[in-house]
């Protein structure tokens, strides 16, 4: 019995949930009261309830309605405390103040009926709240009075009593009803202050291309990319320090499960993983997943990601071995290539993603992003705001979005008609983006709102880097927010880059080494992969065209066209050529088995590429040996990716693991007598017998790699001519120590500007 339970119907008192031991006890067997758990309010718990007794009598309940009395006489409970801890210590070792000290007007009786009622020991208490009744109607009533003379006064005196009672506690519920309902309710307090992330707790640099930021729907949680070893850290709200959880090694995209007790993520671009907060290993949803630019897990239980084989969202159940199924379609007329950065509305009728496009005028050549909402389970989608990307739904009724400027924008949604209700609202500048469209931002259900800016945010530099580890940069002059995917020309004297200022176009440049001047080879706005021929002359790329990526040559110079190398229905990636030039050898997403194979073409000769390394696994990063007679790449054939070699170009010969722990990024020594690779956050580099046949043999690790630019799918550094130096990207420290604004209660500050 406490205030909360008791309710006002046609006048009288009706006390509810009584007896919830005892409903408990028929549900499931046994009082919860006999494992040593307390059901109760502390305030209003008796001594034996507080401490977990095995019975219960109806005592118990006349203690609580004392405590009742006495705070509706003196206006507060007989034991109060700032914990329940506390509370709880009162009510077991100490008396409650007399009433008529804190009252002067209750009368003598009443206060000694209250005290008897709470009495530690049950049996110095009321056997019945009738006997409570009649010791609060009795003047002569005292703590010395026996039960058996507190009912001289006959039915009447009960009457009278028990009306007495319910009159009280209607009077002041109903006093207290009316001002829960008529007080004045006030803003909560909007607090915002800097979550500063110390080295060993740091983001991931470079990641917010992934998606770096999650916040659990009560805002009690927060999941980043992070630490040493750029894994999923959870960090409560209460605590000083983030959690990595274990498995997550090379996650990217974290999310949390509607109810915050589990955190999906990504590995190696395929693999979709959940995990249980509470803790466990990963739980492996899926191995095909196509993309890693963003998931969101809704209420329906399914998961919603990233789709970059197909480039649309797909949508797949959340839990173990799921296929992944279709979702959105791209809309063609509009010019869309990819969905991006999916985002579930809580009453599940839409997800909001960032479409990607290409650009029809000269200031939107390469990419143009918008703000998409598909219907569930339709999937049907239309554009709702253009020029924005990286749309999250406020549980206050509002879209959030970064435009191209990288302002931070608020705009009335309606979720249920899945449409943009009023004008937008600029809410922060300078906000922190990422190559495809994401941004540093996460907003709770409850209100938290968290994002970065670009404030302080550091660029990346080109490094040689030792077989030791010593470093040097390669041109100090020449940083950028973005360089993937360096290639060094056979000579040694020529860098072919991928390199842009923050966001797409993505451009491949060409620079002389160390410190000479560069040029941009392409102008177009989406080319990646840039592999040189064997003449030194020329580079190769993936270029994207007509609504897909081919190969196209170009001469290094700038001095001529690009010319069309190969075109099929498939996008093509990371060309290679042979060292006579006879081959050209790449990667593709075939339709028809939806993982990543290796092909071949020998331009001139073949009229359709050539299954080299083709399996229901993924493999990728094709390096060819010197000799020509090798070809290296990375599998996740065995659950992860391993470094494997077969004979070229009769690749079904034979073949051999390489690594035995994890490898990714191979590349051949210009000797030939060494293999490269990367594994465990180290360049390793293994010993090789090419004659009579290929031989492993010991393997090395050169030095920590882990602070480096690394791509599971591609190869992120170049090797020197004379095999002594490696090319590397790798971030610049921040101007500041790496940190995040938090924004506690941000919901009020959106309550004025959606009135404007």
């Amino acid at each position: 019995i406490k205030p909360e339970n008791i309710l006002l119907h046609d006048g009288s008192a009706i006390v509810a949930d009584f007896g919830i031991a005892l409903a408990v006890t028929q549900a499931g067997g046994a009082r919860m009261t006999q494992t040593g758990l307390s059901l109760g309010t502390p305030s209003y718990m008796s001594p034996e309830q507080a401490m977990g007794e095995r019975t219960i009598t109806a005592r118990s309940d006349i203690y609580s309605l004392g405590a009742v009395t006495y705070e509706m006489l003196s206006g507060e409970p007989p034991f109060t405390g700032p914990t329940v801890q506390a509370v709880v210590a009162r009510v077991m070792t100490e008396e409650p103040r007399p009433l008529t000290t804190q009252r002067r007007n209750v009368p003598a009786n009443v206060a000694a009926a209250v005290s008897h009622a709470l009495e530690k020991v049950p049996a110095d208490r009321f056997a019945s709240a009738h006997e409570f009744a009649e010791a609060l109607d009795d003047p002569s009533f005292t703590l010395s009075s026996t039960p058996a003379a507190v009912g001289r006064h006959g039915d009447n005196g009960r009457f009278k009593a028990m009306f007495f009672a319910t009159a009280v506690f209607a009077a002041l519920l109903l006093a207290l009803v009316t001002w829960d309902r008529t007080r004045p309710t006030y803003p909560k307090p909007v607090v915002t202050y800097r979550l500063v992330l110390d080295s060993t707790e740091a983001m991931a640099q470079g990641g917010a291309f992934w998606g770096r930021l999650a916040l659990s729907s009560d805002g009690l949680r927060l999941a980043y990319l992070g630490g040493p070893r750029s894994q999923v850290l959870v960090r409560q709200r209460n605590q000083l320090h983030a959690v990595a959880i274990p498995g997550t090694e090379g996650a990217n995209t974290p999310f949390f499960s509607p109810d915050g007790q589990h955190i999906g993520f990504v590995t190696g671009g395929r693999n979709l993983q959940i995990v249980s907060l509470s803790g466990g290993l990963p739980v492996t949803v899926t191995d095909s997943l196509t993309g890693v630019a963003g998931d969101s897990w809704g209420q329906d239980g399914f998961i919603y990601a990233d789709g970059l084989g197909s480039a649309s969202l797909v949508r797949v159940e959340a839990k173990a071995g799921a296929v992944p199924k279709p979702f959105t379609v791209l809309d063609t007329t509009r010019g869309e290539y990819d969905h991006l950065w999916p985002d579930v509305l809580p009453n599940g009728k839409g997800v909001l993603f960032t479409a990607l496009s290409t650009g029809k005028t000269a200031e939107t050549r390469g990419t143009s992003f918008a703000i998409a909402v598909a219907e569930i389970p339709s999937g049907k989608h239309r554009v709702i705001v253009n020029d924005a990307m990286y749309g999250r739904y406020a549980a206050s009724g509002h879209l959030l979005y970064v435009t191209t400027n990288r302002t931070l924008m608020s705009a009335p949604f309606d979720q249920n008609s899945l449409k943009v209700t009023g004008e937008p609202t600029a809410i922060v500048e300078g906000m922190r983006t990422g190559a495809a469209g994401s941004a540093d931002l996460a907003v709770s259900d409850a209100g938290t709102l968290v994002y970065a800016t670009s404030a302080g945010e550091g660029k990346q530099e080109l490094i040689w880097v030792t077989r030791d580890g010593k470093t040097q940069p390669v041109d100090p002059d020449w940083q950028d927010d973005y360089f993937r995917h360096p290639a060094l020309s056979p000579d040694g004297k020529r860098l072919a880059v991928e390199k842009n200022p923050v966001g797409p176009p993505r451009d491949i440049w060409i620079k002389q080494l160390d410190r000479g001047p560069s040029i941009r080879l392409t102008l177009d706005g989406r080319n990646l992969y840039p592999g040189w021929k064997p003449d030194g002359q020329s580079v190769t790329f993936s270029g994207f065209r007509s609504g897909i990526y081919d190969l196209w040559t170009k001469r290094a110079d700038g001095s001529a066209k690009a010319e069309l190398q190969l075109h099929a229905k498939w996008d093509l990636w990371e060309p290679v050529w042979s060292p006579d030039a006879k081959w050209l050898i790449f990667e593709a997403v075939r339709a028809a088995s939806d993982f990543d194979d290796i092909l071949g073409i020998r331009p001139g000769i073949d009229t359709i590429p050539v299954a080299l390394v083709a399996t229901r696994y993924d493999e990728t990063a094709p390096a060819i040996s010197p000799d020509g007679r090798w070809l290296a790449y990375a599998s996740n054939e065995s659950g992860r990716f391993e470094i494997y070699v077969v004979p070229f170009p009769n690749t079904g010969a034979a073949k051999w693991a390489v690594s035995a722990s994890g490898g990714t990024e191979p590349l051949w020594s210009h000797s030939g007598r060494e293999l490269f690779y990367r594994a465990g956050g180290n360049l390793v580099a293994v010993e090789v017998k090419v004659t009579p046949t290929f031989s492993p043999g010991r393997s090395t690790v050169l030095f920590p790699a882990g602070g480096f630019v690394a791509d599971a799918l591609a190869q992120e550094y170049a090797v020197a001519p004379d095999d002594r130096r490696f090319l590397m990207t790798r971030p610049l420290a921040p101007s500041r120590p790496d940190e995040l604004i938090v924004v506690d209660n941000w919901f009020e500050e959106l309550k004025p500007k959606s009135k404007k």
